[in-house]
């Protein structure tokens, strides 16, 4: 079983700075203090696999880095800066290989970058590493990832055909969310462990949460309001303005900062005794950490604790998920949150879910 593994080195670095991701934007987040999350993810899936399949990968951080104690050959050797263009260079080599699986670490344009040169040839499989990731080629976590390709590797694994979706990072920042249909892939799926696409709140979605939350907020706490329409609502309930796809601060009847990463949510914490985070899962796919928010690192996450995040969604966007689902990269703030929660779902109306 031959496998191919590649890994974006700087997918995921604009999360936490607030950039909503990374595409031509690696010099601004390095500006504004961040680190690569991908290293991380990469080792976590190898640390994870409990076989030994054989790999086709790309030299130095785009996959060898993370091989060296396992069975691997080095197809492409990529120049030191690398681009969207080394990940399909390493592809195309995989295919020449006879990879039998592609695995890449990344987000959605990563997905986007694979596909355009794999289409439907062989199985593809995403290990998430990216700020946001709305296709549903992704595994849940790094870890689960390594399941599915062990179970792959044993031939236990049905082939789905999935959507590869992105946006543009532009509009995004600008707080414009359109997503676009950019292909399909086979994907490896063992239930429970590769996640959907993501879906858009319904029309006509009861809003009686945003009129409740906004009618019980508490003085003198700050309420730290996450991305998404649906907090949004929370918002205009509250009479305020907030950047759509990014996270602002609330207190005492007014925001107080806006657009946030997880520097500036720090030092918000450190002047400001109490707070909360107010936070939707993603419609779909159930992520309430991990996707599209993380500037909500696991340090600003253990600062306000579970018991002080407030989880807002109309009831449709709950319909048809089994579960709520964390993946901070921290496993044990991962470990932390997961049990039920509280889900406000209309006025003063709440539902108990799983947090996985």
């Amino acid at each position: 079983m031959l496998i191919g593994f590649v890994v974006n080195p700087i997918a995921g670095m604009g999360g936490r700075v607030a950039l909503k991701g990374t595409d031509s934007m690696v010099e601004e987040a390095l500006r504004r203090g961040a680190t690569p999350v991908a290293p991380a993810r990469a080792r976590e899936f190898i640390c994870a696999l409990r076989c030994d399949p054989e790999f086709l990968t790309a030299g130095g951080p785009m996959g060898a880095d993370y091989l060296k104690e396992r069975k691997h050959r080095v197809v492409y050797i990529p120049p030191e800066h690398t681009t969207a263009e080394d990940t399909k260079t390493a592809v195309r080599e995989f295919l020449k290989g006879g990879a039998d699986l592609i695995v890449f670490v990344g987000g959605d344009g990563t997905a986007r970058d694979v596909v355009s040169v794999v289409g439907e040839k062989v199985p593809v499989l995403g290990v998430p590493s990216g700020v946001k990731m709305f296709s549903s080629v992704f595994a849940l976590t790094p870890s689960t990832a390594a399941n599915v390709v062990c179970a792959f590797v044993r031939g236990e694994t049905a082939l789905s055909e999935r959507d590869v979706l992105d946006i543009d990072e532009n509009e995004y920042r600008a707080g414009r969310l359109a997503v676009h249909l950019y292909g399909h892939a086979l994907v490896p799926v063992l239930d429970g462990m590769v996640q959907g696409s993501k879906s858009p709140s319904g029309p006509g979605d009861d809003e009686g949460y945003a009129e409740f939350l906004a009618e019980n907020i508490e003085s003198d706490v700050l309420y730290l309001l996450g991305p998404g329409s649906t907090v949004q609502k929370v918002a205009r309930a509250l009479g305020v303005e907030k950047t759509p796809l990014g996270v602002d601060a609330y207190l005492n009847g007014s925001i107080v900062a806006r657009d946030v990463g997880e520097r500036e949510i720090i030092s918000l914490l450190n002047e400001q005794g109490e707070a909360k985070i107010v936070i939707t899962p993603i419609g779909g796919q159930g992520f309430l950490l991990g996707r599209g928010n993380q500037q909500f690192s696991p340090e600003v996450i253990r600062r306000v604790g579970k018991d002080n995040i407030v989880v807002v969604s109309p009831e449709s966007k709950l319909r048809g998920l089994k579960a709520l689902y964390v993946d901070t990269g921290d496993p044990e703030v991962d470990d932390m949150l997961r049990g039920y929660i509280r889900v406000l779902c209309g006025y003063g109306k709440y539902k108990l879910m799983r947090v996985l």
